[in-house]
């Protein structure tokens, strides 16, 4: 009777540590899948500094194309590890003679690749290929918003189970430009969130609210929108990945400079 209260207790005291694991496993699962598919929205916090003009001493990157120029301010503090990456290789020169070679109706075009098919190849450097996904509660997919394209992502088999895994984007980036709302979604977007702010930035700016906190938002364009417009409006041809332009259009180089609001650029 002793040996089977002892088996008993065991088989109970067991069964509660395992209980307990799993509560635990499940409740660290439910934040790695928070922090690798989204972020925890505070309403009362967001700070919108995409509505905000440059100001002096931001870094900013003047990205010349063949079809004009696009200037947008950066975000080191936000998205530190995607800035750094795009940075350096602008200053590397690596974005100079690349491709635009995705481009959505009105929504998007994806640039900096040296194959105009999407293909990465050439990179001396994969890890510049591989920098982990920065999602920021401060920063959206405004009509102007600057992101860097997911490469990859990386599941285990729990993720596989119970979602979530960490995504990556490399050197490519992407001009986001807009969809068009109608009045439903426009209230369902003031309907969304406690920041009414935010859903009326939407409205104002426009955007592709669908692409919220879903790739690295690391800068906001404050000149050369019509230029997006154009890149946004090609002629293109499915190869079963991407919309490729059918013609050429080539990002000439990417310079990284500071704002200044007495000349707009302060040469470095």
């Amino acid at each position: 009777m002793k040996k089977y209260r002892s088996l008993l207790l065991f088989t109970i005291t067991a069964s509660v540590i395992l209980l307990v694991v799993t509560v635990v496993l499940l409740y660290f699962s439910a934040k790695r899948q928070q922090n690798d598919r989204y972020i925890f929205i505070d309403p009362d916090t967001i700070q919108l500094v995409q509505l905000e003009a440059p100001k002096d001493g931001d870094t900013i990157a003047i990205v010349d194309t063949t079809l004009g120029e696009i200037r947008f301010v950066l975000y080191p503090d936000r998205s530190p590890n995607a800035v750094k990456n795009f940075t350096e290789l602008a200053e590397s020169g690596w974005y100079d003679n690349t491709y635009v070679f995705d481009a959505m109706d009105g929504i998007y075009a994806s640039a900096g690749c040296k194959q105009k098919n999407g293909e990465i190849s050439g990179s001396s450097d994969s890890s510049r290929e591989k920098t982990e996904r920065e999602l920021h509660q401060d920063l959206w997919p405004f009509r102007g918003a600057v992101c860097m394209v997911n490469t990859a992502k990386e599941s285990s088999f729990k993720n596989k189970l119970m979602g979530g895994g960490t995504f990556y984007n490399g050197s490519c980036f992407m001009f986001i430009d807009e969809v068009e709302l109608d009045d439903e979604s426009k209230q369902q977007l003031l309907d969304a969130s406690d920041n009414k702010a935010l859903g009326q930035a939407f409205i104002d700016l426009g955007g592709v609210p669908n692409l919220s906190q879903q790739a690295t938002v690391i800068g906001q364009t404050y000149e050369g929108l019509d230029v997006i417009d154009a890149l946004t409006s090609l002629e293109t041809e499915n190869n079963g990945k991407y919309m490729i332009p059918k013609e050429d259009i080539v990002i000439n180089s990417v310079k990284i400079d500071t704002y200044s609001s007495g000349n707009d650029v302060k040469n470095k």
